[in-house]
């Protein structure tokens, strides 16, 4: 008989699929171990007294004994179930955005992700507590680049390397940085980027939660750092991400 060895873990629930005709695969955040994939044997069973624990965008702390291909869960307990995201449907297509680039963007590669992963719970919390969570949105999409190595370069233009000036900038996708009004007008597919939305992108970059917090820019500033930031995460992604589409739909109008 193989012995299967036990571990205890934090993690948040990503997303869930059904596998076989009883079990679930999940796919889950942690602290400790980054993203990874488990398998909850039995709880599409009426009995299962562990579903409830398992469903996205759950905080929970599992018990999982290492499997043939993929851990099994054992156990699970909810830390933190986000109750306001799931009555609000605005809120909940936001937190499915912030779940979504993490999906997506981290690979299953079991290394420690502990500041990633406080980033991602204190986000949700944000947004469920918030009456307006835009800018916990674009705080955590800012820390996201940085703690992903796509930090966006705001300060220098990334063509001629001189410091930008208080004046209506481009930005390079492929390059990502800022350009100077010259180099921008010479660059291929460079977009424009105007001198207040890159005082906020600026600003969400280096202040803290607590000062960003605080911001009130107008709907016109919100409109274009988000997205700028909708753009960038595409180009990077490669392709267009679902959950903006879809809060696009929920939001009302400006």
């Amino acid at each position: 008989m193989p012995t299967f060895h036990s571990f205890r873990l934090e993690a948040v629930i990503l997303r869930h699929s059904d596998l076989g005709e009883a079990d679930r695969l999940l796919v889950l955040f942690s602290a400790q171990r980054g993203k990874l994939r488990a398998i909850a044997k039995g709880v599409r069973k009426i009995p299962s007294r562990k579903a409830g624990h398992l469903e996205p965008l759950t905080r929970v702390i599992l018990l999982l004994a290492e499997g043939r291909e993929l851990p099994l869960v054992t156990q699970a307990e909810t830390l933190e179930a986000y109750l306001p995201l799931r009555n609000d449907l605005e809120k909940l297509g936001q937190a499915s955005y912030v779940i979504e680039l993490i999906d997506r963007f981290l690979p299953e590669d079991q290394l420690p992700q502990p500041q990633l992963y406080a980033l991602l719970t204190q986000t949700l919390e944000r947004i469920a507590c918030a009456c307006d969570a835009w800018a916990a949105l674009r705080f955590f999409d800012l820390r996201l680049l940085d703690g992903l190595g796509f930090r966006p370069r705001l300060f220098e233009c990334v063509g001629c390397g001189a410091a930008l000036r208080p004046q209506d900038q481009y930005f390079s996708f492929p390059a990502g940085g800022a350009l100077c009004p010259k180099c921008g007008q010479e660059a291929s597919g460079a977009t424009p980027l105007s001198l207040n939305a890159l005082k906020y992108l600026r600003y969400f970059q280096r202040a803290s939660w607590e000062q960003v917090a605080a911001v009130q820019p107008s709907p016109a500033a919100r409109r274009e750092v988000e997205a700028f930031l909708h753009g960038y995460w595409s180009y990077l992604l490669e392709r267009e991400l679902n959950a903006p589409r879809i809060l696009r739909q929920i939001q009302p109008g400006p």
